[in-house]
C-alpha cells in the first residue's frame, strides 16, 4: 500500500518510510518556503534545516493531533521552530574560516601540523560515515564535504530528488545512533 493523504501520518507513526517520503513530496515545497524566508541570509543552511525538519516530524509525530488542526499547519509550525532555532544557532556562531583561508596566515613550519589536522579530520569523517552504505557515503561526501547541491548529487548517483532527502534522513539517524553509542562506551582520548 502506498502512502496517501489519508494514511501517511499512520505510516510515520508505524515508522514506515513511505510516510516521510509522502511528506517530502507533498509538503516539502511549503516547508522549504518557510525556511527560506527565515534563513535568507544563509541559503547554504536551508537543506540542513529541511533535513532537521523531516527528522523532527518523524520523531515527534505522536504530538500531532488531528482534532486540533491540519497536518500542514502542524508541520509548518515544526518548520518555523526549526528555522528559528537554526537562525539563532547561526547568529551565535563566530564566522567559520576554512582551512584554505587559514593557510595564508600559517607560517611554513606550521603547515605540517595543518596537514596532520586535515588527515585526522579525514579519518574521523570516514569513521563516522562507515555506518552508511557505500552509495550513502558518497552522497554524504558530495553534499556535506564537497558542498554539492542535493539534487545534483542525487542525479550523479541515480537517486531522485525526494529520495535524496530520505537517504540523508536515514543516514543522519544511523550516524546519530553510532555517535550516541560511542559516547556511551567512553571513548579514550587520542593524542596527536
Amino acid at each position: 500500500m502506498r502512502a496517501n493523504e489519508k494514511n501517511f501520518v499512520d505510516f510515520i507513526r508505524k515508522r514506515r518510510e513511505e510516510g516521510i517520503s509522502y511528506v517530502i513530496e507533498t509538503y516539502g515545497g511549503m516547508l522549504q518556503s518557510i525556511v527560506k524566508k527565515r534563513l535568507f541570509s544563509w541559503p547554504d543552511q536551508v537543506d540542513e534545516c529541511m533535513n532537521d525538519i523531516f527528522l523532527g516530524i518523524w520523531q515527534n509525530i505522536d504530538s500531532f493531533d488531528e482534532s486540533k488542526g491540519s497536518f500542514a499547519g502542524w508541520a509548518a509550525g515544526v518548520a518555523r521552530l526549526e528555522a528559528i532555532d537554526t537562525l539563532r544557532r547561526l547568529q551565535r556562531q563566530p564566522r567559520m574560516v576554512s582551512l584554505e583561508e587559514m593557510e595564508v596566515e600559517i607560517p611554513q613550519e606550521d603547515r605540517g601540523l595543518l596537514e596532520l589536522a586535515r588527515q585526522e579530520l579525514s579519518k574521523e569523517t570516514e569513521e563516522i560515515l562507515g555506518c552508511l552504505s557505500p552509495k550513502d557515503q558518497e552522497l554524504f561526501r558530495r553534499i556535506f564535504l564537497q558542498e554539492e547541491e542535493p539534487e545534483a548529487a542525487g542525479n550523479a548517483l541515480g537517486i531522485t530528488r525526494n529520495n535524496v532527502y530520505v537517504h540523508i534522513f536515514r543516514g543522519k539517524a544511523r550516524i546519530r545512533k553510532k555517535v550516541e553509542k560511542g559516547k556511551g562506551h567512553g571513548h579514550e582520548q587520542r593524542s596527536l
